[in-house]
């Protein structure tokens, strides 16, 4: 069974995941990062950019989902290096590090809460988030067109490809379509139809949207709802 609540990391989403007996779902392109504890290991989910199906047979995790663009400064490697990846924190930080850190999660009667206070540890030594790059997400999960947001920020579009790059994992234009299925998932979850789930996302049209959807999901809409 899937639970999660706000994290007092602004932005950020604290996460719990159990084994029910029905089979794990793929993980889907969210635009984010999270770092994870299961059975003793700590691991950072890079920013993917396809469906993810975790291997072998399932187990609980905890993890905090940090906000898309935050995780490069607390982590300290660029997103892109991680794009489509599972690692170990060791890889990451130093051992000894990680150790404290484990030992830390390992002894926390809420394994969940303790990585959420290990992350805000974290950011309050790191360096402070780019609003640019918060700015960024907002106004393209507003569906704004990446050209017209680059120019409302007052940056070059090779810039922020860069930037992006680094802060994502991907171009500002793959960003902008993850956020766009994330949103239309929400709408078609809520019971709205497929036409107007398209139309309210972004999308050109019906087709369009389920074309999308395949893409980045790897199945098609109405299987992805629970209804095929």
């Amino acid at each position: 069974m899937y639970t999660e609540r706000a994290s007092r990391l602004t932005g950020a989403v604290v996460w719990t995941n159990t084994p029910t007996g029905a089979g794990g779902r793929a993980v889907l392109p969210d635009g984010c990062m999270d770092l994870l504890w299961s059975e003793g290991r700590l691991l950072v989910a890079g920013p993917d950019t396809r469906p993810y199906a975790p291997a072998g047979p399932e187990r609980s995790w905890a993890g905090i989902r940090l906000f898309p663009g935050s995780a490069p400064a607390l982590l300290g490697v660029p997103a892109h290096e991680l794009r489509d990846l599972r690692v170990e924190l060791a890889d990451l930080w130093p051992a000894a590090r990680v150790r404290r850190v484990c030992d830390r999660v390992a002894a926390a009667a809420d394994p969940a809460t303790a990585l959420e206070d290990i992350a805000l540890d974290t950011a309050a030594r790191a360096a402070a988030p780019d609003p640019l790059l918060r700015r960024l997400v907002q106004r393209l999960n507003e569906g704004r067109p990446v050209s017209a947001t680059a120019a409302e920020l007052g940056i070059a579009a090779r810039t922020l490809h860069r930037r992006s790059l680094n802060a994502f994992g991907y171009g500002p234009k793959t960003l902008a379509r993850i956020l766009r299925l994330q949103r239309a998932l929400a709408l078609a979850r809520s019971g709205l139809p497929y036409a107007e789930t398209a139309f309210r996302a972004g999308y050109a049209d019906q087709s369009h949207l389920a074309r999308e959807t395949r893409e980045l999901a790897g199945v098609p809409l109405g299987e992805l709802l629970g209804g095929g």
